[in-house]
């Protein structure tokens, strides 16, 4: 428990410094006090949400990969697989960002029903913003290397670094240089750069485990990281696609409605932070054993991280109960957004007790060699555990309560398969040290 509590701590300091400045950013928006630029800004995350998930499975793929290297006692190989893991990484996010940029017009369009100013405010926010998905992909890469090799202090500082510098630019560019909602595009863009400096400085230059790559070793290690990485892809494309479909059910009851969601969107990576940390750090624990042949520590790690994140989805659902008040103010939120944000904060949040859980699970399948089990618990929970039951949802609640039951219903939907996924990450640890034992 102290080993993951430790990573956890160290990883969600830095990833909610960078989500804190992310809220930070959608504030400054706010004080611009115009309801349709807050509806811009949750249809452009929305898309880049679509191109980080596909950063973390990368993500994922490199820290398992260059961990297990490391628990074997091979360091050469960890450190031919980073190098060949971050050329990966940039060649997926280049293409990845050029789609999205070539296609967002129809994506907003016809995907998120994006319509009128706010469409046209995030058809130019995005083309600021996508192209710095390539530094941001290789700066999570880097720092699932230093995760892999338990420098979680320096992990940490890479999003740290990209949150300190976020929070001085974007006021800065917002008002300073008058750019508005754009200049919290541009400051997005400088601290992706950041993100892969600082995390370059950790890996390459302290532990000097990245050598040069190499088109031969790239294509040899292909199948190796891809075999990880392109389950654990799909498996996390599952939550922006399900996000999607929920934006683009939300939509259709008005901008108050998108403007409300902008605002939860925002807040949830803050207060469920240490949920992303935990499950970043959980991977490099259980990958490590495995490569040592502990199983029985890998079982007491996966119970562990059971055990502190529902724990802590209570204690955070109990500060967003008590703080919607102060929420709806810093966000100008008033009428049918301010009613939504506090319904969220009230009841929306009991999904996140089965989603944390789907997410540990998930992590334990990439890292112990069950990826496809994370890619159809994930993809069942963004289709039948999303569409028919927000669709349903959303249909009882209307016309006045339509996206009050379309979050009851993605939360429903969560509980079915967040409970299922536990069941089966223990079914395969018993597998494994069944198999283990006959070897």
């Amino acid at each position: 428990m102290r080993h993951v509590a430790v990573m956890t701590a160290t990883g969600s300091i830095g990833l909610m410094a960078i989500f804190f400045v992310d809220l930070l950013s959608l504030f400054y928006v706010s004080r611009l006090g115009d309801q349709t630029l807050k509806a811009a800004v949750g249809y452009s995350s929305q898309v880049l949400f679509l191109a980080m998930s596909v950063n973390i499975g990368l993500t994922i793929a490199v820290a398992a990969t260059v961990s297990r290297a490391l628990g074997a006692g091979d360091r050469p190989r960890a450190r031919r697989l980073s190098a060949s893991g971050l050329s990966i990484a940039a060649i997926f996010a280049t293409i990845i960002a050029a789609g999205l940029f070539v296609y967002r017009g129809p994506i907003l369009e016809y995907g998120l029903h994006a319509q009128g100013r706010a469409g046209e405010v995030a058809f130019h926010f995005l083309a600021i913003t996508l192209p710095a998905n390539v530094p941001m992909a290789l700066g999570m890469a880097l720092s699932g290397v230093l995760r892999a090799t338990g420098d979680a202090r320096r992990a940490m500082y890479v999003t740290l670094a990209g949150g300190a510098v976020t929070a001085f630019t974007d006021p800065l560019l917002i008002f300073g240089f008058g750019l508005g909602v754009y200049g919290a595009a541009w400051a997005t863009v400088i601290s992706r750069l950041v993100f892969l400096a600082v995390g370059a400085y950790g890996a390459i230059y302290i532990h000097d485990l990245v050598e040069w790559p190499r088109w031969r070793s790239i294509w040899s290690d292909l199948r190796t990281i891809m075999g990880i990485g392109l389950p654990s892809i799909l498996a996390n494309l599952a939550t922006p696609v399900a996000a999607v479909y929920l934006t683009r059910v939300i939509s259709d009851f008005g901008e108050a409605a998108v403007a409300a969601t902008a605002t939860t969107d925002r807040v949830i990576p803050v207060v469920f932070g240490v949920i992303f940390a935990l499950t970043g750090s959980i991977g490099p624990i259980l990958g490590q054993n495995l490569g040592a042949r502990l199983m029985g520590r890998v079982r007491r790690a996966l119970t562990d991280a059971f055990v502190l994140s529902v724990g802590y989805v209570l204690v955070a659902w109990a500060v967003l109960f008590l703080v919607s008040p102060w929420l709806n103010w810093a966000f100008d939120a008033r009428g049918e957004n301010a009613r939504l944000v506090t319904f969220f904060c009230t009841y929306g949040v009991v999904g996140w007790l089965f989603i944390t859980c789907l997410f540990v699970a998930n992590t334990a399948f990439n890292n112990l060699g069950f990826p496809l089990l994370a890619t159809a618990f994930n993809w069942g929970r963004a289709t039948l555990g999303t569409i028919p039951f927000v669709t349903i949802g959303a249909r009882l609640g209307s016309p006045d309560h339509g996206v009050e039951g379309a979050i009851l219903g993605a939360a429903a939907g969560a509980a079915i398969f967040g409970t299922g996924a536990v069941i089966a990450a223990y079914w395969v640890t018993a597998r494994l040290a069944k198999r283990m034992e006959t070897l």
